[in-house]
C-alpha cells in the first residue's frame, strides 16, 4: 500500500528531519513548516519511527481539503478511506487543533470528525455502533487557515521518549532537541563531548547514541504495531537492521558535569539504560571550575535560565562564566541553546551561526561557535 507519511517536529528542525529521512532512504520528502511529508509503505513506516531522531511523531496523512463549515469538514473527513486501517472493533479517538480559520471551535471540529468517520465505517461494516475496544488509531487533525490536513498517528508516545529516561531533573531537554544540537555541533564517532550543565544528561546521552549509531526507536514500541493492517515483520526486519549498525568499537567518550548530585545519580541511570553508560562520565564540579582538555572537544549546553530555573540576573552571570571559559581555541566548539536575545552580548562574542527553535514552549536560539 504506497502511503503518504506526515512527521510534525519541532520548529528550526525541519531540514535536519528531512536529511535524515533522505538519509534513511526514503522518497520524496518534502519539508513545510514545523512538518515533514514523505511517501512509503509500512516499511517505511516502521523505519521511520525506529530511526528518526529529529521527528516528534510519525502519523499517515489521511488527506487534505479546504473547510470552511462543519457541512465541508464533515464531507472532506467522511470521504477518506479509514476502513483500510480501522477495524470493525477498533478505537478512533479525536484531537486537533485550529489555527486562523473560520472553523476555530476545536471541540466541535472534533465531534464533526468523529461523526464523519463513524459514518464512513458505519456504512462499510453495516454497523450503527462501534465499541472500541481494539487498537487505539489516533485521530488527528489540523486546520490552518481554512485547509485541513488530518493523520492518523502511528507512535504512540511521542517519539522523544525513547525509553531511557529514568528520571530527569527540574527542567529537562526535549530528546529531540538534544539530538539536533547534537547533529548541528557535528558529533562524530571520534569526538570528545562535555556538558558542564548536564542535568539528568540528555544531550551526553543522544550524542553518545548519535556517535554509536544506536536507533532512537530500538528499546521502544509504538501504536501501529498492534494495528492489524500492519505486518510485524515490518517493525521486526527494522528492528533487526538497526541492531546490525550498532557500533560501540569506537573512540567517542563523553563527559557531564554539574552541581546538583542527584541530577548526576539520575544521568547516570538515564546513560545506563540507553545502553551508552560506559562512553559517559559524570562527575559534580560546578561551571566555575571548568577547564577545557587537551585536543579536540565539542561542548553541547542547555544552561539554566531565568525563564527556566534562575533568576534573570543569576543567569546573565552564568552566560559571563561561560565566556570567560569557553575560550576561542584551535578544535573546541560550542554549541550553546538559549532564549535571552542578549546571551552574545553577555557571553562576550558573536555566535558563528545561530538557529531559531523552540524549547518547549520558549522560543530560543542556538548558537553555534567554531571559528
Amino acid at each position: 500500500m504506497k502511503l503518504t507519511f506526515c512527521a510534525p517536529c519541532i520548529f528550526g528542525l525541519e531540514g535536519l528531519c528531512a536529511n535524515e529521512l533522505k538519509f534513511l532512504g526514503i522518497e520524496n520528502v518534502k519539508t513545510e513548516n514545523g512538518r515533514v511529508l514523505f511517501d512509503g509503505d509500512f516499511t517505511t513506516l516502521a523505519k521511520a519511527n525506529i530511526n528518526s531522531r529529529y521527528a516528534e511523531r510519525i502519523q499517515i496523512l489521511m488527506g487534505e481539503f479546504e473547510a470552511t463549515t462543519f457541512d465541508m469538514l464533515f464531507e472532506g473527513v467522511k470521504a477518506l478511506n479509514w476502513e483500510d486501517f480501522i477495524g470493525i472493533s477498533d478505537a478512533f479517538p479525536v484531537k486537533g487543533g485550529c489555527l486562523s480559520s473560520k472553523l476555530m471551535s476545536v471541540p466541535g471540529c472534533q465531534k464533526i470528525v468523529k461523526k464523519a468517520v463513524a459514518d464512513r465505517l458505519s456504512s462499510k461494516y453495516m454497523l450503527s455502533w462501534f465499541e472500541e475496544t481494539g487498537a487505539v488509531h489516533q485521530i488527528q487533525f489540523l486546520i490552518r487557515n481554512d485547509r485541513v490536513s488530518v493523520m492518523l498517528d502511528t507512535s504512540g508516545a511521542g517519539l522523544h521518549k525513547r525509553g531511557y529516561r529514568y528520571e530527569s531533573n527540574e527542567a529537562p531537554i526535549k530528546e529531540t532537541l538534544a539530538a539536533a544540537m547534537a547533529e548541528l555541533s557535528g558529533v562524530r564517532a571520534s569526538h570528545k563531548v562535555t556538558d558542564p550543565m548536564c542535568g539528568s544528561g540528555t544531550v551526553l546521552i543522544e550524542s553518545a547514541m548519535k556517535a554509536l549509531k544506536i536507533a532512537p526507536g530500538i528499546k521502544r514500541y509504538f501504536a501501529c504495531e498492534k494495528w492489524s493492517c500492519v505486518p510485524s515483520e515490518a517493525f521486526e526486519s527494522e528492528r533487526e537492521l538497526a541492531k546490525s549498525k550498532i557500533n560501540t568499537d569506537c573512540s567517542f567518550f563523553a563527559e557531564g558535569f554539574d552541581i546538583d548530585a542527584g541530577a548526576l545519580e539520575v544521568a547516570e541511570k538515564n546513560a545506563a539504560l540507553a545502553g551508552v553508560g560506559d562512553k559517559i562520565r559524570f562527575e559534580k564540579r560546578d561551571i566555575r571550575d571548568f577547564r577545557l582538555s587537551d585536543g579536540y572537544q565539542t561542548v553541547i549546553t542547555n544552561p539554566p535560565y531565568g525563564e527556566r530555573l534562575l533568576d534573570v540576573k543569576a543567569a546573565e552571570e552564568l552566560y559571563k562564566i561561560m565566556g570567560e571559559r569557553f575560550l576561542r581555541q584551535k578544535g573546541k566548539r560550542y554549541t550553546i541553546i538559549t532564549p535571552d536575545d542578549d546571551f552574545e552580548k553577555i557571553f562576550g562574542r558573536k555566535a558563528d551561526k545561530r538557529r531559531k527553535t523552540y524549547n518547549g514552549t520558549l522560543k530560543c536560539q542556538i548558537y553555534m561557535y567554531y571559528k
